[in-house]
């Protein structure tokens, strides 16, 4: 199963670092597949540690892909990590195993502390609309361009029905993203 989270790692130096991506979880295995060069993998390389982040504001994913990365953090609880202070629950993560890979090595965490902060009242239409544009916005230089664009105008009909003012700022800044990109495109 791939879930989509937010991943914190820190550097030696302590400054953190998110980013949104899927993990997978198979069993009690957490694998994280960050692609070369990443500061994630730099990250959980170096600390052995990364913290995954369960939240239901879809500004931090499309923040964190549209050069919005300045989330309010806390200090996790039994490893040495960061913890969006916005998450509703939290899992913190022990590096065990990697299978290299020249691309996209599979680092095989344990989870040594879980804390709910908050309920979880659920995902509406736009939730899931930004996620997936996220994911699109994400992918630009690897799909055409038409595809993603088709595949936006489906999403936009969710996120038009349900949306509240956080998704609505969240797809603004993604869409500016798409619309810089067929700008320098075009120049």
């Amino acid at each position: 199963m791939i879930q989509e989270i937010l991943v914190t790692t820190q550097n030696n130096s302590g400054l953190a670092h998110i980013a949104p991506m899927g993990i997978h979880v198979n069993g009690d295995d957490i694998i994280i597949l960050p692609f070369r060069p990443s500061t994630t993998l730099d990250n959980l390389l170096a600390s052995k540690t990364a913290v995954l982040n369960y939240c239901d504001d879809v500004r931090v994913f499309a923040g964190c892909l549209t050069g919005r990365r300045n989330w309010p953090l806390m200090a996790a609880e039994k490893i040495n990590g960061q913890v969006l202070q916005c998450a509703l629950a939290h899992t913190e993560l022990e590096l065990v195993r990697i299978e290299e890979d020249q691309t996209r090595p599979r680092l095989f965490c344990k989870a040594v502390h879980t804390v709910n902060h908050g309920p979880f009242m659920g995902f509406n239409r736009a939730q899931y609309s930004v996620l997936e544009a996220a994911i699109l916005i994400s992918r630009l230089n690897r799909l055409p361009l038409a595809k993603i664009e088709a595949e936006i105008d489906y999403l936009r009909i969710g996120l038009e029905k349900t949306a509240g003012n956080r998704e609505l700022e969240a797809w603004g800044w993604l869409m500016d993203v798409i619309e810089n990109f067929k700008a320098e495109a075009k120049a």
